[in-house]
């Protein structure tokens, strides 16, 4: 066969669902920011991202080292290890206050590697082509983890936003969902405690949640990767839902994610799990087995000893609660501050003092080398170009209290 040297060179195709995703907040940051000189002679703070900034557990250290020398040339299972999955059953059993045969450690629970990657690939699992004769609906809380947004558009659904405001309790509201939106939906993803309100959704809440996803055939995706970073009360969750409801299959359309990235100061472990629905499970497994690879052996080793240990999540804890603590003593009656049921974000409201959150984004970043991230990038605007989180900057109290409260000192004397 002769080669035309005539033919031009076409590009390669690509999905054409990539260009329908709003453009993820961090990038839009570094873009906003670009231009801007932030104060000199002040070390910046840096209150953009939910990064730990105090040390993990020892634990971790030392059982990862003392696994590896004979773990890191074996191909991890991606079902995990009984030790693993034996773990987590005892800690969701502490947690929860289950009852000894709630879970099936063998067919609830899935190891992910962290919960950002499960969150996503969820969708390609329990999104049909259609639902009721229809473009299948995700309904994703507003504000919103951007990945909920790119899983629902990737895997050829309609994302539906549901505004988490003051007037609602911060969580989606449920009564505004039309009864056809209800019967097209095939996903909710439900962040509680809320990124970054930090509202923790009732019991009742949780639970008309999850009686609406068996009534119209849905999927309820838990992400309670704040859960444990409580400051007043202990959070409910997705699985004190199942057992208030009971029934011959309690998990059925539940899936609820937890990690130790916040938990325990483990984010570069990249580890967490899912628990849920077995037939999910079984289905999730099978389709992970096909994309992903399996978590380590060495990490699945770690993770098993800090899901068996709680004491160092006291001391984590506490930490996250003495920072919430030393921005309260600055913020108290400023900017809307109200304090945060669960996790290390504040929703400050600074539409007295600014046009916008992007706009005391750039000034905190010049006058004060503060960086924080505008609430407009954290969600979407409705038809009319509104955008209600337009008026919010979010700020991740991660550094110690006293790096917080310097924080807090300089932001209120910019803004105030």
């Amino acid at each position: 066969m002769m080669f035309d040297a005539t033919l031009t060179d076409q590009a390669p195709c690509r999905s054409d669902r990539l260009t329908s995703l709003s453009e993820y907040p961090f990038p839009r940051l570094h873009a906003l920011l670009a231009d801007v000189t932030p104060l000199a002679n002040v070390a910046p703070s840096i209150l953009t991202i939910g990064e730990p900034q105090n040390e993990p557990p020892a634990l971790l250290t030392s059982t990862v080292a003392a696994a590896a020398p004979s773990a890191w040339a074996k191909y991890p299972p991606t079902a995990g290890t009984p030790e693993f999955r034996s773990a987590v059953a005892g800690w969701l059993s502490r947690r929860f206050n289950l009852p000894g045969d709630f879970i099936n450690a063998d067919k609830t629970i899935l190891p992910v590697c962290g919960t950002r990657e499960a969150l996503y690939q969820l969708a390609q699992l329990v999104v049909p082509t259609q639902k009721a004769g229809q473009k299948p609906v995700v309904l994703i809380p507003n504000p919103f983890y951007a990945v909920y947004q790119g899983a629902a558009v990737m895997a050829g659904a309609e994302p539906v936003f549901l505004d988490g405001t003051k007037e609602t309790g911060y969580l989606p509201d449920l009564d505004a969902v039309p009864e056809e939106t209800w019967a097209r939906t095939a996903l909710f993803y439900l962040c509680t405690p809320a990124n970054p309100q930090g509202a923790v959704a009732s019991l009742d809440y949780l639970k008309r949640a999850l009686t609406l996803a068996r009534r119209h055939g849905f999927t309820v995706a838990f992400d309670e990767c704040y859960g444990e970073l409580w400051h007043n009360s202990v959070p409910t969750g997705g699985l004190d839902a199942a057992r208030a409801l009971g029934g011959e299959r309690p998990l059925s359309n539940l899936m609820s994610f937890h990690s130790l990235s916040k938990r325990s100061s483990a984010a570069g472990l990249r580890s967490g799990f899912v628990v849920g629905d077995p037939d999910l499970i079984a289905g999730f497994t099978r389709l992970r087995a096909y994309s992903l690879a399996g978590m380590p052996l060495p990490v699945l080793t770690a993770a098993a000893a800090l899901w068996a240990d709680d004491a160092h999540v006291e001391i984590n804890r506490a930490y996250y609660r003495a920072n919430v603590d030393a921005a309260e003593a600055v913020l108290n009656g400023k900017l809307g501050y109200y304090r945060p049921d669960a996790g290390f974000f504040l929703w400050l409201d600074v539409s007295q003092v600014a046009e916008s959150g992007e706009e005391a984004t750039k000034r905190l970043w010049r006058e004060g080398a503060i960086k924080v991230l505008p609430g407009a990038y954290l969600t979407q605007p409705h038809k009319d170009g509104y955008n209600p989180g337009g008026r919010y900057i979010r700020v991740a109290l991660v550094q110690d209290a006293d790096n917080v409260a310097r924080s807090m000192e300089r932001l209120v004397r910019i803004l105030t």
